[in-house]
């Protein structure tokens, strides 16, 4: 089985609000690209992936009049994926929602939202004392994770929870100190819901399910200069530390062990300030001790990192345009 995650730069911005493909030349979010273009590109992506599942990060918008089932849908018909079928889960006021697109010949996945001590439902609230000043927090997430239970054709049963994580700009902030203190209180509600996800993963690994978490956590080890007043990251909190159950990410591993050598990227964002490209590693697929033992194999599809991508020169081109981030893939004997 090959799962797939994959952030979308503002897929919303493709669709009508009938869900109709916006295949023409109008502008998008990204540089230089059309509608047209980004569409096409997209389409080329999720072909040559040929995955059975997608973890869709900033998927079309659900609303009153917009549909996230209809647009992915929609999407797959144009392009003939043969993952047509959809799953989403709170749906969230940020116009990026998240889904799952899968094959219903090989699995079968449904929105199944867990609640447990300690850990409410990830549309509720979660109180923690963010500050140690001996007061509860309310922490809520602005795209609530989505939790599937997920079946393959041979009957085996897996959690699968997918992620956005996102630390906000500090809008609004008009003078150092207040970027500053704007830039600190988002990072800290950024660690708690890390904190959040990492319990609700704690209950599943502690009842022995085969869990995989995937997404998008807009954090990774030395990625901004709040880590260290932090401690860790949330790429860290989510993982889990032994001697208590982690989940396992080959590289996040990799980045951890190499703060300053080289590190596998994922995402591609371009400075204007400084002129230049950053890399950053900011998606992941984390699969529980379990899974180890099946033969697990990841792949950044990146246009530069990786061979097989670089050699293929629509692949590359298709790739820049499609999204500021990169396809993560896990095979597995699932």
């Amino acid at each position: 089985m090959r799962l797939a995650t994959y952030n979308v730069e503002w897929f919303d911005a493709l669709f009508d609000d009938d869900g109709r493909l916006l295949r023409d030349d109008g502008p998008t979010k990204r540089p230089d690209v059309t509608r047209g273009m980004q569409a096409e590109a997209l389409g080329r992506v999720f072909r040559a992936m040929d995955a059975d599942a997608v973890m869709v990060i900033e998927a079309p918008d659900t609303g009153s009049r917009r549909s996230t089932i209809r647009a992915l849908g929609a999407f797959a018909e144009i392009y003939g994926l043969r993952t047509d079928a959809v799953a989403t889960g709170f749906a969230n006021e940020t116009q990026q929602e998240i889904a799952l697109l899968y094959d219903p010949q090989v699995l079968v996945a449904r929105h199944d939202p867990q609640e447990g001590a300690g850990a409410p439902r990830f549309d509720g609230v979660f109180g923690i004392d963010l500050d140690v000043d001996a007061t509860e927090d309310r922490v809520t997430f602005s795209k609530p994770p989505l939790e599937l239970a997920v079946q393959g054709a041979g009957g085996r049963v897996l959690r699968l929870i997918g992620a956005h994580l996102k630390s906000k700009a500090p809008h609004g902030a008009r003078s150092r100190d207040a970027v500053m203190r704007l830039s600190i209180a988002n990072r800290r509600k950024q660690l708690a819901q890390a904190i959040w996800l990492r319990r609700r993963i704690e209950t599943h690994l502690a009842a022995g399910e085969s869990l995989i978490v995937m997404g998008d956590l807009n954090d990774g080890p030395g990625l901004d200069e709040y880590e260290d007043l932090f401690g860790r990251s949330s790429v860290e909190i989510v993982l889990g530390t032994p001697p208590g159950p982690v989940l396992y990410d080959p590289h996040a591993s990799e980045a951890l062990a190499s703060r300053l050598g080289a590190q596998p990227s994922t995402a591609r964002f371009f400075l204007k300030d400084r002129g230049r490209y950053l890399q950053a590693l900011l998606d992941y697929v984390m699969i529980s001790p379990d899974l180890c033992a099946l033969a697990p194999r990841w792949r950044i599809w990146h246009p530069f990192d990786d061979p097989q991508c670089w050699a293929d020169a629509s692949l590359r081109r298709a790739l820049l345009d499609a999204s500021d981030h990169f396809p993560v893939t896990l095979d597995i004997a699932f």
